[in-house]
Protein backbone atom coordinates (compact mmCIF):
# COMPACT_ATOMS: atom_id res chain seq x y z
CA UNK A 1 0.00 0.00 0.00
CA UNK A 2 1.24 3.32 -0.66
CA UNK A 3 0.29 7.35 0.69
CA UNK A 4 1.77 10.17 -0.73
CA UNK A 5 0.64 13.17 -0.67
CA UNK A 6 1.37 15.71 -4.04
CA UNK A 7 0.18 18.59 -5.83
CA UNK A 8 -1.38 18.23 -8.94
CA UNK A 9 -1.19 21.76 -11.26
CA UNK A 10 -3.18 21.83 -14.76
CA UNK A 11 -3.82 24.26 -16.98
CA UNK A 12 -7.14 25.38 -18.32
CA UNK A 13 -7.88 22.67 -20.57
CA UNK A 14 -8.14 19.74 -17.89
CA UNK A 15 -10.24 22.10 -15.19
CA UNK A 16 -13.39 20.46 -16.49
CA UNK A 17 -12.18 16.94 -17.23
CA UNK A 18 -12.60 14.64 -14.52
CA UNK A 19 -9.04 13.64 -13.89
CA UNK A 20 -9.25 12.57 -10.71
CA UNK A 21 -12.38 10.80 -10.44
CA UNK A 22 -10.44 8.34 -13.09
CA UNK A 23 -7.80 7.86 -10.69
CA UNK A 24 -10.99 6.21 -8.81
CA UNK A 25 -12.67 4.61 -11.12
CA UNK A 26 -9.89 3.18 -13.59
CA UNK A 27 -6.70 2.76 -11.35
CA UNK A 28 -8.80 2.07 -7.68
CA UNK A 29 -6.93 4.62 -6.08
CA UNK A 30 -8.64 6.63 -3.11
CA UNK A 31 -7.61 9.83 -2.71
CA UNK A 32 -8.13 12.98 -0.03
CA UNK A 33 -8.49 16.45 -0.95
CA UNK A 34 -6.24 18.33 1.19
CA UNK A 35 -6.33 21.65 -0.67
CA UNK A 36 -8.12 23.26 -3.78
CA UNK A 37 -8.10 25.66 -6.01
CA UNK A 38 -9.72 25.44 -9.30
CA UNK A 39 -10.73 28.49 -11.56
CA UNK A 40 -12.70 27.88 -14.41
CA UNK A 41 -11.00 28.51 -18.21
CA UNK A 42 -7.87 29.06 -15.80
CA UNK A 43 -6.03 26.66 -13.88
CA UNK A 44 -5.90 24.78 -11.37
CA UNK A 45 -4.19 23.80 -8.13
CA UNK A 46 -5.20 20.43 -6.10
CA UNK A 47 -3.68 19.47 -3.05
CA UNK A 48 -3.77 15.67 -2.71
CA UNK A 49 -2.94 12.20 -0.30
CA UNK A 50 -3.44 9.38 -2.88
CA UNK A 51 -3.53 6.37 -1.41
CA UNK A 52 -3.72 2.77 -3.36
CA UNK A 53 -1.82 -0.54 -4.42
CA UNK A 54 1.59 0.25 -5.70
CA UNK A 55 1.32 -0.78 -9.74
CA UNK A 56 -1.93 1.25 -9.40
CA UNK A 57 -0.39 4.24 -8.03
CA UNK A 58 2.39 4.21 -10.56
CA UNK A 59 -0.38 3.73 -13.61
CA UNK A 60 -2.27 6.33 -12.02
CA UNK A 61 1.13 9.04 -11.86
CA UNK A 62 1.94 7.88 -16.01
CA UNK A 63 -1.86 8.78 -16.31
CA UNK A 64 -1.87 12.23 -15.17
CA UNK A 65 1.47 12.94 -16.40
CA UNK A 66 -0.25 12.35 -19.94
CA UNK A 67 -2.89 14.15 -19.34
CA UNK A 68 -0.38 17.15 -18.77
CA UNK A 69 -0.81 17.69 -15.04
CA UNK A 70 2.30 18.76 -13.50
CA UNK A 71 2.70 16.43 -10.07
CA UNK A 72 5.08 17.58 -7.09
CA UNK A 73 5.60 15.59 -4.18
CA UNK A 74 4.18 17.78 -1.55
CA UNK A 75 7.03 18.15 0.95
CA UNK A 76 9.04 20.28 -1.56
CA UNK A 77 6.34 22.57 -1.79
CA UNK A 78 6.99 23.44 2.03
CA UNK A 79 9.85 24.68 3.45
CA UNK A 80 11.02 26.81 6.27
CA UNK A 81 13.73 29.20 6.42
CA UNK A 82 16.18 27.63 9.03
CA UNK A 83 17.76 31.59 8.89
CA UNK A 84 14.64 33.54 9.51
CA UNK A 85 13.24 31.25 12.06
CA UNK A 86 13.30 32.55 15.56
CA UNK A 87 12.25 29.24 17.31
CA UNK A 88 9.71 30.92 18.45
CA UNK A 89 7.47 28.25 19.06
CA UNK A 90 4.37 30.51 17.63
CA UNK A 91 3.87 27.82 15.11
CA UNK A 92 3.38 24.76 17.22
CA UNK A 93 -0.11 25.10 18.67
CA UNK A 94 -1.54 26.22 15.40
CA UNK A 95 -0.53 23.26 13.22
CA UNK A 96 -3.02 20.80 12.83
CA UNK A 97 -1.09 17.90 11.56
CA UNK A 98 1.17 18.14 14.23
CA UNK A 99 4.33 18.51 11.82
CA UNK A 100 5.64 21.56 13.93
CA UNK A 101 7.28 20.43 17.65
CA UNK A 102 9.25 21.51 19.74
CA UNK A 103 12.36 19.61 21.01
CA UNK A 104 12.28 19.08 24.97
CA UNK A 105 16.41 19.46 25.01
CA UNK A 106 16.85 22.09 22.59
CA UNK A 107 13.34 24.16 22.96
CA UNK A 108 13.92 24.28 18.56
CA UNK A 109 10.97 23.79 16.99
CA UNK A 110 11.22 20.87 14.53
CA UNK A 111 9.19 20.47 11.48
CA UNK A 112 8.17 17.75 10.07
CA UNK A 113 7.41 18.79 5.82
CA UNK A 114 5.87 14.28 6.01
CA UNK A 115 2.94 15.53 8.44
CA UNK A 116 2.91 18.93 6.75
CA UNK A 117 -0.48 19.08 4.74
CA UNK A 118 -0.40 22.81 3.65
CA UNK A 119 -2.45 24.91 5.55
CA UNK A 120 -0.50 27.38 5.64
CA UNK A 121 -1.79 28.88 8.96
CA UNK A 122 1.86 28.45 10.30
CA UNK A 123 3.07 30.84 6.96
CA UNK A 124 0.24 33.58 8.77
CA UNK A 125 1.29 33.05 12.38
CA UNK A 126 5.18 32.89 12.04
CA UNK A 127 6.18 36.59 13.06
CA UNK A 128 9.67 36.07 11.33
CA UNK A 129 7.77 34.71 8.32
CA UNK A 130 10.29 31.70 8.01
CA UNK A 131 7.62 29.28 6.99
CA UNK A 132 6.81 29.60 3.22
CA UNK A 133 4.63 27.45 0.84
CA UNK A 134 5.55 26.99 -2.66
CA UNK A 135 3.16 25.62 -5.32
Amino acid sequence: MVSKRVVLQFTHNLVDQPIVYKLVKEFDLQFNILRASVTPQEEGLMVLEISGNKENYEKGVEYLKSCGVKLQPLSHDVERDEEKCTNCGVCVPICPAQALTVEAKTRKVIFDSKKCIACELCVKICPPRAMEVHF
